[in-house]
């Protein structure tokens, strides 16, 4: 079952097709067939556009997430992060999945614990004549994973999601948001 529309996408999707064909009906009224299908190509891509903007904005206030009593805690013997909560649907529409984008940002190069070479990445060119490729290390960690997926409307789940934790990482930082599909 496909839970991305809903009755206000068909509503908006109905609309569009509407007005696209009274463009057509109006542009076969022109006589000179130049003009005509200029008309017909711009309707078209103009309500392409419409309905991209139109949907994404139907998402945002129709597919609403929230994310409750997120905690993390390290795994030291497998050097994995876990992150747990609960992941509730606070909208009146079912969502078909929720992504959780976890970023963990190394506070060590705010205290100058880094060498420089932790931020340089070397391309592809520079890494033929020498290789400091294994000297990069990034400081930045990101990862989306997929929290729950059909989840109705006021219903809520657990989650659970690990993976692994950079050893180099001195005092992180982290932010959290959520996405609803």
């Amino acid at each position: 079952m496909s839970t991305y529309f809903t009755v206000w996408h068909y509503s908006a999707l109905v609309i569009g097709f509407i007005i696209f064909i009274l463009t057509v009906i109006l542009a076969f009224q022109e006589k000179r067939p130049n003009v005509r299908n200029s008309i017909i190509i711009s309707s078209i891509l103009v309500n392409m556009m419409l309905a991209f903007i139109i949907l994404m904005a139907l998402d945002k206030y129709t597919k609403k997430a929230a994310v409750y009593n997120l905690s993390n805690y390290r795994l030291l013997q497998t050097e994995e992060i876990v992150f747990t909560g609960i992941v509730k649907n606070v909208g009146n529409y079912t969502i078909g999945k929720v992504e959780l984008e976890i970023k963990l940002v190394n506070k060590g190069h705010a205290t100058g614990n880094v060498k420089g070479a932790n931020f340089y990445k070397p391309s592809g060119f520079s890494d033929m004549f020498n290789n400091s490729s294994k000297d990069y290390q990034p400081q930045t960690l990101i990862k989306t994973p997929i929290i729950a997926e059909d989840l109705k409307a006021g219903e809520s789940r657990r989650f659970r999601v690990a993976f692994d934790y950079p050893p180099y990482f001195r005092g992180v930082t982290q932010f959290t948001r959520i996405f609803s599909h």
